[in-house]
């Protein structure tokens, strides 16, 4: 199967005289945890080397790249959703959810976002716009994929510390074969999603279901 090559994304307002921001998310496919959104804007003036989508960079130049971000980007924001909204709201509306408070969460006035995927937030007080594959076509999605990634793992991390039996520093609480072989053995802890389908069958057979 032939890989599809997207155009280069041309900007319907330019970034250099307009406020324009991106958007990304983190988190859609693990069992657990927060769904972790970021907002960028960038400071044309002040470029940073090495932008890309998150999944295409090493977690080492994550890392060195997450600060780099928010020293020189002109604002950014963190929005996220706990799984109890994840399993109220489903995973699709509580990541446009997270993304929106990400946004909401920088305090500046854009003129424009970019949404990474192909659905934008409800209820936002300005134009935006969605772009599929934008983590590595829009720089300022690309800064915000990476935000969002870090701050996840971060997450995992804190919980690897508190819960270290769980494994979450190593599959980051994705469904792999270890982690649901963990899960055999050990109780649900209240950070599982619990409407997604591993998670749901265990609790059915807890529940004699």
């Amino acid at each position: 199967m032939s890989k599809i090559i997207f155009p280069p994304f041309v900007y319907p307002l330019s970034p250099t005289s307009h406020l324009v921001c991106g958007v990304d998310e983190a988190g859609r496919g693990p069992l657990m945890g927060n769904v972790v959104a970021a907002c960028v804007i960038l400071d044309r003036n002040n470029p940073i080397p090495g932008l890309n989508d998150s999944k295409q960079l090493s977690e080492k130049k994550r890392d060195a790249l997450e600060p780099l971000i928010k020293e020189r980007a002109l604002a950014y924001g963190i929005g996220q959703c706990t799984p109890d909204e994840i399993d109220r709201l489903n995973i699709l509306h509580a990541s446009l959810e997270a993304m929106r408070r990400a946004y909401f969460a920088m305090n500046r006035v854009c003129e424009l976002m970019l949404v990474d995927g192909n659905r934008i937030p409800p209820s936002l007080p300005l134009r935006s716009l969605a772009v599929v594959k934008g983590d590595a076509r829009v720089a300022e999605i690309s800064a915000a994929s990476i935000l969002a990634k870090v701050e996840r793992d971060r997450q995992m991390y804190e919980l690897d510390r508190r819960y270290p039996e769980y494994g979450f520093a190593r599959h980051k609480g994705y469904p792999t074969k270890a982690h649901l072989e963990i899960l055999q053995k050990l109780p649900l802890l209240d950070c599982y999603r619990k409407s997604y389908g591993p998670i749901k069958r265990i609790l059915q057979i807890q529940d004699g279901l």
